[in-house]
């Protein structure tokens, strides 16, 4: 394997290339499959290693969740846009954090000053997580938080609100993102150096293993590594080869194999290029299969299924011509439904312009809810099983994704080719060729390069109310005022006890939040121990 790997292909028509740089053929017949073993490569639905879905029925038996990602402003705002999308029918509620949340500062830090509320709701105590779920039970929701370095801050104080509501951590379900590999590699919301974050994930999964069993404790994210450049071949192998160094944490922790397997979620882009979108999930499911059993010795059939949640791909949006983006973010749903998803967030006509509306929200539900009731599609378990081209698609995707996996591993494994740059260097090379296929026109991107107009109509978007960033200050020091100090105090030296030893960090990090310590003291309080990592910029 050389360095220069699966990139798009300089000089290559695009036409005539997948997005990811392989050969796409004009015409495909029985050729493309000489010596392909259907009963081998393909199985059954719901039967290792799982190529035409993890479940025997797949939608046929039940749709994929629904769910919207919304969150901005205060808790109060973002309350209500909850309130408005389960009335609408979603099934899921997916919970966007403002920056300073994502990076573990209380908005009135001086850190956070300009961003607080901006691409996601302010969360800074148990009483503004109190307050986003206000009225809405969370034993009946689904409730996928894109959190990470402090993922298990805001769980914990999910699950103290759940307990007020009389609901125990046994009947929660959901989704923590709590992908910290990824920031280093594409995203860039990491607090702690590498190691003590895979420590605080190791301790996650056992800590939500014995208290809430059945929530999912990782979804580990292609999605950024996508929306940063990355090709359908770089987001899968080096997403899958994260997740390969979360196993080897927990393993290393003393939790085995088939105890945290099950629990493992992803989370994947959908592209406008549908094909082979469809082929890069099937093969997906069909590596991670085989890596689960062959490699790690999985026993449970549950740890060998790759269950993934997707969205729809913000970066191919545009801000010309929105309401072309309806098209778009139709055919990207429809891919990831083809493909199999067991959830899917479909994004808004106006992001590329600001937050979302809330009709545009709600129209980007209806797109959802009409793929699942109105067309075909859910009536059969993998439409495309036996496809010439797409068949042919999938085992070229997954030899290149093998192929660029081992490179990873050549270098360490994911770790220590983030430490070398070399994740984040193959990312920045594709998205730059991109970048010139565009602005030369080689790439066609409707209404940007190609078919324009010459004034769009007006919009009038979304803003948050810069007032919110006082008024969360406010709140702040009336909490600080009204809680019990010497309480807060000795719950973060415990924890710090804990983070300087060996014990889980999460029961003692749960007795801070419930004295009502901040977000920001919590992860100030690691840091003390931890430290702050610094990326390596000679890459």
């Amino acid at each position: 394997m050389s360095d220069r790997t699966t990139g798009p292909a300089a000089g290559a028509d695009p036409r005539r290339r997948t997005e990811s740089g392989l050969h796409l053929g004009e015409v495909y017949g029985p050729d493309a499959l000489d010596g392909w073993d259907p009963a081998q490569q393909l199985g059954e639905p719901g039967a290792y290693p799982y190529t035409r879905g993890v479940y025997p029925s797949m939608y046929a038996g039940r749709p994929w969740t629904m769910r919207q990602y919304a969150g901005f402003g205060t808790a109060r705002e973002s309350n209500e846009r909850y309130h408005q999308l389960v009335s609408a029918g979603t099934g899921g509620l997916s919970v966007a954090f403002d920056l300073p949340t994502q990076m573990g500062y209380d908005s009135d830090d001086p850190a956070a000053s300009g961003e607080v509320g901006k691409v996601g709701v302010a969360i800074d105590s148990i009483d503004d997580m109190r307050l986003l779920f206000d009225g809405i039970a969370l034993d009946a929701v689904s409730t996928s938080m894109t959190i990470n370095a402090p993922a298990a801050v805001l769980l914990l104080l999910y699950q103290l609100v759940a307990q007020e509501q009389g609901v125990p951590g046994e009947r929660l379900t959901g989704t923590i993102q709590n992908d910290v590999l990824k920031e280093y590699i594409a995203r860039g919301t990491y607090i702690y150096p590498p190691k003590p974050s895979l420590r605080l994930v190791s301790d996650t999964f056992a800590y939500c293993h014995k208290h809430l069993p059945r929530f999912n404790t990782i979804s580990i994210s292609g999605y950024h590594m996508a929306e940063a450049g990355a090709t359908p071949v770089q987001e899968v192998a080096f997403t899958l080869a994260n997740a390969k160094e979360y196993v080897r944490a927990a393993l290393d922790a003393g939790l085995g194999v088939d105890g945290i397997g099950p629990r493992l979620s992803f989370f994947f882009v959908a592209r406008t290029s549908l094909l082979e979108e469809v082929a890069k999930f099937r093969a997906a499911r069909r590596i991670w299969a085989h890596v689960m059993r062959e490699e790690f010795g999985a026993q449970d059939p549950r740890s060998t299924m790759l269950r993934f949640h997707t969205q729809t791909a913000g970066v191919q949006l545009t801000a010309q011509q929105p309401e072309v983006n309806l098209v778009r973010v139709a055919l990207q749903a429809l891919g990831a439904v083809l493909g199999g998803t067991q959830s899917l967030h479909t994004n808004a006509y106006d992001e590329a312009l600001a937050l979302p509306s809330a009709k545009a929200a709600r129209l980007a539900l209806r797109t959802q809810q009409v793929i699942a009731h109105e067309t075909d599609v859910t009536k059969t378990v993998d439409p495309f099983a036996g496809s010439y081209a797409v068949e042919s698609m999938t085992d070229d995707l997954q030899a290149a994704v093998l192929a660029l996996m081992t490179a990873v591993e050549d270098r360490g494994g994911a770790v220590a080719a983030i430490e070398q740059g070399f994740q984040k260097g193959e990312i920045e090379r594709s998205a730059y060729l991109v970048s010139q296929q565009s602005g030369s026109g080689e790439r066609v991107v409707v209404g940007l390069n190609r078919f324009q107009v010459a004034d769009d109509e007006p919009y009038e978007p979304l803003r948050v109310d810069p007032a919110i960033e006082a008024e969360q200050g406010a709140r702040l020091a009336a909490l600080r005022a009204d809680r019990d100090q010497s309480e807060v105090d000795r719950a973060l030296k415990a924890l710090q006890r804990s983070a300087s030893g060996t014990d889980n960090v999460l029961p003692p990090m749960r007795d801070a939040l419930a004295a009502r310590a901040t977000v920001g003291e919590v992860c100030h309080a690691l840091r003390a121990v931890w430290g702050s990592y610094a990326p390596n910029e000679r890459f």
